[in-house]
């Protein structure tokens, strides 16, 4: 699995009341897919090349090649690769607006699908990544105008209603940290390894991070991992061991203590009182 994610330092314009916190490359192993999580912000995923599927609360829906997803902020999803066509995508995280269409229906589902130009969207894109990569002076600004062509096309391909919407009040690397972990739970990530991730003190990073969500930065990548335990206890007969790497744990029995003191059971007694 190759991954690349870059942070973009807080800079708000003052013509423009979006901002980008990050973009990402991604290519991922055959039947990869994460846990299932919401973001305060909007996600725009363009599809490089293979297919899959995103995951909502009540439905499917399938992507492929040359596709552009959009997620409107809270709304809860995960994303999924074919286990025969790998999925690459390339997707930024923009806070301050939203997207919403004529079709109350699809508008209430908070996820926008359509076909779009290859050579048009990677230009803007790889320029994105690579004024992000090398961070050159005003690099903000190059990326908050091609954020704003982006927009334009999005309007011009579609009947889009483009909203303003409030920011949560969550630091920014805080929200960068949440999509990391989501993203990388299955490795064996330590404080040190955020820390380093998103640029940042880990001494900042733990007090910020529990200071806006409550819990630790480990505690809640803790969370994300047992959440996905429970999926594969319900629905795999794989060996408790097997789960307990797959999901990132360093051995069986840390993976079973932090399992009960979440749910009050082993995994073994929670797999026989849920197993489908």
């Amino acid at each position: 699995m190759s991954y690349e994610i870059y942070r973009v330092n807080e800079k708000k314009s003052k013509k423009n009341p979006f901002t980008l916190l990050y973009i990402t490359h991604s290519e991922y192993d055959k039947g990869w897919h994460s846990t299932k999580h919401s973001h305060h912000f909007t996600e725009l995923f363009y599809i490089v090349k293979g297919k899959g599927s995103f995951l909502l609360p009540s439905n499917e829906i399938l992507v492929k090649e040359n596709d552009l997803v959009v997620i409107n902020p809270n709304v809860e999803h995960t994303e999924k690769s074919n286990p025969r066509d790998s999925l690459e995508y390339m997707a930024l995280g923009i806070e301050g607006l939203a997207f919403s269409l004529a079709d109350e229906t699809e508008s209430q589902m908070g996820l926008f699908t359509y076909q779009v130009d290859r050579n048009d969207i990677l230009f803007y894109l790889n320029k994105l990544l690579e004024e992000v990569k090398y961070t050159e002076e005003e690099y903000e600004v190059i990326c908050q105008s091609i954020i704003s062509i982006l927009l334009v096309k999005l309007r011009r391909g579609k009947d889009f209603v483009i909203e303003k919407t409030e920011p949560k009040n969550i630091n920014k690397s805080v929200a960068f940290i949440k999509y990391y972990i989501h993203q990388n739970y299955r490795e064996p990530l330590t404080l040190d390894d955020l820390a380093e991730a998103g640029h940042i003190n880990k001494y900042y990073l733990s007090h910020t991070f529990k200071e806006d969500i409550g819990i630790s930065p480990i505690e809640y990548l803790n969370q994300v991992r047992i959440r996905e335990s429970k999926i594969l206890l319900e629905t795999t007969d794989y060996p408790i061991v097997h789960i307990a790497n797959i999901i990132g744990f360093s051995s069986q029995s840390f993976f079973t203590q932090v399992f009960k003191r979440s749910t009050q059971k082993t995994p073994s007694a929670y797999r026989k009182a849920n197993s489908s």
